[in-house]
């Protein structure tokens, strides 16, 4: 998850919320440009967090990412829609197997 302005000049000190409730969808969230305050956790530079998950195959877990990223909101965030979609492309291609190369 990327704060306003990134690739640029990045918007810092935007407080987060949702990363609790991410995480109880079984995803895990990376800390990476954020910061702790007296108001909460907050952004600190342009790539603010990573999320992570796994499932029973490729599509489920690129599911559970999105659902917790879902979850997270702060000012100006935003993200890419499109990580998965090669491999899940390929994954429904073999019906279901392994995605080759």
């Amino acid at each position: 998850l990327a704060s306003g302005g990134y690739p640029g000049s990045s918007e810092t000190g935007k407080v987060i919320s949702g990363i609790e409730a991410a995480e109880t969808t079984g995803a895990t969230v990376f800390h990476a440009g954020t910061r702790e305050t007296a108001r909460g956790i907050e952004t600190a530079g342009g790539r603010v967090l990573g999320v992570t998950a796994s499932g029973a195959d490729l599509p489920a877990a690129i599911e559970r990412a999105y659902t917790a990223v879902r979850e997270i909101r702060f000012d100006g965030m935003h993200y890419r829609t499109d990580i998965g979609r090669r491999g899940r492309e390929r994954y429904e291609q073999n019906a279901g197997g392994a995605p080759t190369r």
